[in-house]
């Protein structure tokens, strides 16, 4: 390398953050292996707490220390539980307890690679083009409401990360790059977030406390699909008065005409559509967990398109095995070492302390929740729902009960205030190299509205006892699920 380029390649402060988070990591290490088994043991409190800060800060920071915090993650779930096993009554009882917490944090993560590789699927027949054919308009202001709620609706079935990435892909066809895209863009990912809020597989923290037994198919649609709806609505009918939504709007003539759908594409569309949706039936009809009937979707998906482009070798791409080689795996282990943290807190008691102290401080249940949320927009929202199971169990507030439906909404709506505060946000930096101040000035203030009014809606429907019309409730397979 020439002086020249390492003179534009350095960046000292970067590398000063690197070798501090390095000498922590050696230190707590180095300390560690220094202290004796029964200092751990007597305090192993602090030191769980101290390995869980040192490694969160890392996850936070991973930007600017440029390691993967899936690494980070998976460094600290295994020290923590070896601090668990020194500091428990027995190394049986540890292990006893891993595979407890290793056997739930499995079902969300084969959950999560089954719906990844299934979206991918369609994604590479070019399925989604049935969906983002039809917006066509022209007029700035009906793009923002159409963009919003196709994206509400697309992403109550996908994760937020896929949604937004599907939609922001669109926008960078229809719309020339533009202050205006950026705020549309902005609009994808509270649309996003809010989608996932209000389905049991739109969102991987709504997710985990669909798994887990917190909140029910149908009592969950009935009660956030207004909070959800306001709380997209809301930001709309204020962008809508903005300057930026005014005026003429982009160009869109057969923007789309060069991207081609692959062959069949509508069939995979349909068939990996229809095997999200059959997820909630498949818990209902045989009592599963619900990873047992994404797999036999995806394993239906992988036959069929193994059918129907057999001999075709220039279409390899379109298969199941490459489409595995496509998903977010990093971001699937990412949640296994969260999630296995986090359970290393909750095996060790800390948890339930931290929900005793909460209690005696905060006795308002609204109020814990409302604080999940905004503190979700800094801090991973995956984390903060599983500390919040290992801190409350179906004991203290039953299934469906406000409070979990209230952490379902927070969680995932929360995260739209910061565009670092969910993974919809930070696809989207990346897409359209989006800064966190521009985001802030342009776009929190909507979210916040947005997320306060959702609130505001789901505790008056609460009082005044309003749930949205359905007669799914006398569909056997649905009523208890």
């Amino acid at each position: 390398m020439s002086s020249i380029d390492f003179e534009a390649s350095y960046k000292p402060k970067t590398y000063l953050l690197k070798a501090i988070a390095i000498f922590a990591a050696a230190a707590t290490g180095t300390v560690a292996v220094v202290i004796n088994h029964s200092w751990v043991a007597a305090n192993q409190d602090v030191a769980m707490a101290l390995l869980f800060g040192i490694g969160y800060a890392g996850i936070i920071f991973e930007e600017s220390l440029a390691f993967s915090k899936s690494g980070v993650g998976l460094i600290m779930a295994v020290c923590l539980w070896i601090v668990r096993s020194i500091g428990a009554p027995s190394t049986d009882i540890a292990v006893a307890e891993l595979q407890h917490a290793s056997a739930e944090v499995s079902e969300i993560v084969f959950f999560l690679l089954g719906g990844m590789t299934i979206v991918e699927i369609v994604d590479s027949h070019q399925g989604f083009k049935l969906v983002t054919d039809n917006i066509t308009t022209r007029k700035p202001r009906t793009l923002l409401w159409v963009v919003g709620f196709v994206t509400f609706f697309l992403g109550s079935i996908l994760d937020n990360l896929t949604c937004t990435i599907v939609m922001v892909s669109l926008l960078q066809k229809l719309v020339p790059p533009s202050d205006f895209r950026k705020l549309l863009g902005g609009v994808v990912v509270i649309a996003a977030n809010a989608g996932g809020t209000w389905t049991p597989i739109g969102d991987v923290t709504t997710t985990m406390l669909w798994i887990h037994g917190q909140i029910s198919t149908v009592e969950t649609m009935k009660g956030l699909f207004i909070p959800a709806v306001v709380s997209v609505a809301v930001p709309l009918a204020l962008l809508s008065l903005t300057s930026e939504a005014s005026g003429d709007g982009p160009d869109t003539s057969n923007v789309m005409a060069s991207e081609q759908m692959a062959p069949r594409g509508q069939l995979v569309f349909s068939v990996g559509f229809g095997a999200l949706i059959f997820v909630p039936v498949f818990k209902s009809l045989t009592g599963l967990p619900p990873y047992m009937g994404m797999l036999l979707g995806l394993g239906v998906l992988w036959i069929l398109t193994d059918a129907i482009h057999y001999g075709e070798s220039e279409r390899q791409r379109l298969k199941v095995p490459q489409a595995l080689s496509r998903i977010d795996t990093q971001g699937a282990l990412f949640f296994l070492g969260i999630l296995l943290s986090v359970s290393s807190l909750e095996a060790a008691g800390i948890l339930r302390e931290l929900a005793n102290y909460l209690d005696a401080h905060i006795p308002n249940i609204e109020l814990i929740a409302i604080s999940i949320g905004i503190v979700s927009a800094i801090i991973d929202n995956v984390p903060l729902v599983a500390a919040a199971m290992g801190m409350y169990d179906v004991a203290s507030f039953p299934q469906d009960s406000e409070f979990w439906q209230l952490v379902a909404y927070c969680a995932g709506t929360g995260g739209s205030m910061l565009v670092i505060g969910s993974a919809a946000g930070v696809a989207f930096m990346g897409m359209e190299k989006v800064d966190f101040f521009w985001y802030f000035r342009k776009v929190s203030g909507f979210a916040f509205a947005g997320y306060a009014a959702g609130i505001a809606a789901y505790l008056a429907a609460q009082n005044l006892h309003i749930s949205i019309p359905t007669t799914v409730d006398q569909v056997p397979f649905l009523s208890g699920s």
